[in-house]
């Protein structure tokens, strides 16, 4: 694959790897880092390509497994001062410009769902990828993505309805 070909099919992709990285990392600096690292990786790995047809499939799949990283790597240690203090802060901040507001209802709920089911119903119906692309990207069996697919449409069927 020559370094043109390469250019515009990861133009093409970018968008679709943002909002998978962006289902399983949250914070869009990390976001950013996984959609970069992954561009230079392929990049790197480009000539082992078979099929240039498989091209989105291939990058969003070193996409996830650099999320899934990034996840390794952090280390949630927070002090217990530091915690209240942060509480304290956000409490005063009396609400305005909380994330909350800059996203739809969907989107919130969608953040409550566990990983394995929210990265599976973001690759189905909002990237539009096949339940066997998502066997394939996911590396699980085509019925856990269909049992993911149920399951998480229930949830958020019941986040949506209040339930919780």
């Amino acid at each position: 694959m020559d370094k043109h070909t390469f250019t515009s099919l990861v133009l093409e992709a970018e968008p679709a790897l943002y909002h998978v990285a962006r289902s399983i990392l949250k914070d869009e600096a990390s976001c950013e880092d996984a959609v970069q690292n992954s561009i230079l990786k392929a990049y790197e790995k480009r000539s082992t390509l078979k099929e240039e047809g498989y091209f989105k499939t291939w990058l969003t799949r070193i996409m996830i497994n650099e999320c899934y990283g990034i996840l390794r790597k952090r280390r949630p240690v927070v002090s217990y001062e530091e915690y209240f203090t942060d509480q304290e802060t956000k409490e005063a901040v009396n609400g305005s410009g909380s994330p909350e507001e800059e996203y739809t209802e969907l989107y919130l709920a969608l953040e409550r769902l566990e990983l394995p089911l929210r990265i599976t119903l973001v690759l189905y119906y909002i990237e539009g990828y096949s339940v066997k692309e998502i066997r394939t990207l996911l590396k699980i069996p085509e019925g856990t993505v269909k049992s993911r697919l149920a399951t998480g449409r229930k949830r958020l069927k019941r986040i949506m309805e209040g339930e919780g």
